[in-house]
C-alpha cells in the first residue's frame, strides 16, 4: 500500500516513512529569479519552469533510503533560502504493495527531526509473518531518547511464554559501555510503560515471526529530551548540570518531583540532582506516595544498588542513610532552608523510581512527619526473629 505525504513550506515535516522499496518524488516550482546586471529593476529568470518533473528510483538498502531522506532535506532547506516555493510530493511504495520484513528498517536522527512515531509494519493493519525489524534511535550530545507507546497488540499463543522469549515480541536495547544490552521486552496486548534510553542511542527490535488477523502490531512517538522525562511542577531545569533541577519557594511554596522516566522505567547509569531553596527559616519536608529503586540496605556500590540520597549540603549529609527498595509512603525533612535530593542508578538492573511532592514549610507550620520507610522484606525479617525468639524461650 503507497504512503504519500505533501510537503510545501513546513519546516516540521518527518522524514519520509521508510516502509517500501520505491521513492517517486515530484517537483512542483515556480520559476526564480534574479536581477539583470544591466538593469537592477529588470528581473530575469534563473531557470525554466519545471512543471509536474517527475523521477523513481528504487531503494535497495538503509543507507540509500538515508541518503534519499537526507537529499530531500537539502532540497527543502535550499527551497526555504531562495525566499520562492519549492513543493515535493513523496510517494514511498513497496514492490509488492505491502510491507515485507525486509524493508522496515528505519534510522531516526535528532539532526532531522526531534519527535515523530513508529509502529509496526503495515499499522494498524495486521503486521506479515517474518517480520524482523529495527528501528535504531540516534541523538546527539545531552539528549536522551523517550518513547511512549499508544497501541500495542501482538500474537500470542495460548500458552505463557517466560520473558516473551519464542514469540512475537519488541525488545528494546541500550547502548552501555561499547554495546548493546538488552534492557526489556514487550509481548502480547499489555501496554508497555514509557521507555528512555541512558544516552543518546535506543534501539528496538521488532520479531514478529507470527502474526494474526487480530494482531495489529503496535504504535509509539518518540522524542529527543534533555528534561529526562522529568516531571517536576515547579521547578526549572539547570543548564549547567547533566541532569539538575532547581525549585524555589519564591517561584512555588509546593509541588511535586519524579525519577526519570516515571512511570516508566528509569534510565540506566544516570544521576539527578534536585535543590530545594527555601527563605528565612523555612524548611523543605518531601513526601514520597511512591518509591521502587531497585537495591538493597545499605544501598552501596559493593551491593551494585541504585539509591535516592538526600542532604542538608552539596556534599553528602552522614544524618542521612541512603534509601532504595521498594518502599511504603513516608516523609523526610531538611534542617534547614536548602535541602539536596540525589537519584543515582548503575548499568544493571532497573525500578519504576519514585512520585514525591515537596512543601517549603515555615517554622510555625512544621507538624509531626509520617515515620521512615520501612521496606516489606525487613517487616518480614523482624517479624520471623520474633517467632523463633519465642520458640527458643519456650524449649528453654
Amino acid at each position: 500500500m503507497a504512503r504519500t505525504t505533501s510537503d510545501g513550506l513546513d519546516r516540521n515535516g518527518s522524514p519520509p516513512q521508510t516502509d517500501g522499496h520505491v521513492i517517486d518524488v515530484a517537483h512542483t516550482t515556480r520559476s526564480l529569479q534574479r536581477e539583470s546586471p544591466d538593469n537592477p529593476e529588470q528581473q530575469l529568470p534563473l531557470h525554466s519552469k519545471w512543471i509536474n518533473e517527475s523521477c523513481q528510483a528504487k531503494l535497495s538498502s538503509r543507507k540509500e533510503i538515508a541518503f534519499a531522506e537526507l537529499a530531500i532535506r537539502i532540497l527543502r532547506i535550499a527551497g526555504w533560502q531562495t525566499g520562492r516555493f519549492i513543493r515535493l510530493t513523496l510517494t514511498l511504495a513497496s514492490l509488492s504493495g505491502v510491507p515485507t520484513a525486509s524493508n522496515c528498517d528505519a534510522t531516526l536522527s535528532s539532526d532531522l527531526v526531534k519527535n515523530g512515531s513508529v509502529s509496526s509494519p503495515g499499522y494498524p493493519d495486521p503486521y506479515p509473518p517474518g517480520s524482523h525489524c529495527r528501528y535504531d534511535f540516534q541523538g546527539r550530545g545531552k539528549e536522551r531518547v523517550q518513547v511512549v507507546f499508544n497501541d500495542f497488540l501482538l500474537h500470542q499463543p495460548p500458552e505463557s511464554h517466560r520473558d516473551c522469549e519464542g514469540v512475537d515480541a519488541l525488545v528494546a536495547y541500550v547502548h552501555i559501555e561499547g554495546r548493546m544490552e538488552k534492557i526489556d521486552s514487550f509481548c502480547g496486548d499489555a501496554m508497555p510503560k514509557p521507555l528512555m534510553s541512558n544516552g543518546a542511542r535506543l534501539l528496538l527490535e521488532f520479531r514478529g515471526q507470527h502474526s494474526s488477523s487480530h494482531a495489529r502490531g503496535f504504535k509509539a512517538t518518540y522524542s529527543f529530551t534533555e528534561n529526562f522525562g522529568v516531571l517536576g511542577g515547579g521547578g526549572r531545569q539547570l543548564s549547567e548540570w547533566p541532569c539538575g533541577f532547581a525549585f524555589n519557594s519564591s517561584e512555588a511554596t509546593s509541588g511535586y518531583v519524579t525519577s526519570p522516566n516515571f512511570p516508566g522505567l528509569y534510565p540506566r547509569d544516570t544521576e539527578c540532582h534536585y535543590f530545594f531553596h527555601g527563605a528565612g527559616t523555612q524548611r523543605v519536608r518531601l513526601r514520597f506516595h511512591y518509591f521502587d529503586v531497585e537495591g538493597v540496605q545499605p544501598c552501596e556500590a559493593s551491593s551494585a544498588s541504585d539509591y535516592v540520597e538526600f542532604s542538608n549540603f552539596m556534599a553528602r549529609d552522614r544524618k542521612y542513610s541512603r534509601y532504595c527498595g521498594q518502599l511504603k509512603e513516608f516523609d523526610i525533612e531538611s534542617d534547614r532552608k536548602f535541602f539536596r535530593l540525589t537519584f543515582r542508578s548503575n548499568d544493571r538492573l532497573d525500578g519504576t523510581g519514585f512520585n514525591a511532592t515537596y512543601y517549603f514549610l515555615d517554622e510555625e507550620e512544621s507538624s509531626p512527619a509520617k515515620p521512615r520507610p520501612t521496606s516489606s522484606a525487613r517487616g518480614n525479617a523482624v517479624c520471623w526473629a520474633l517467632v523463633l525468639l519465642s520458640i527458643f524461650s519456650l524449649l528453654c
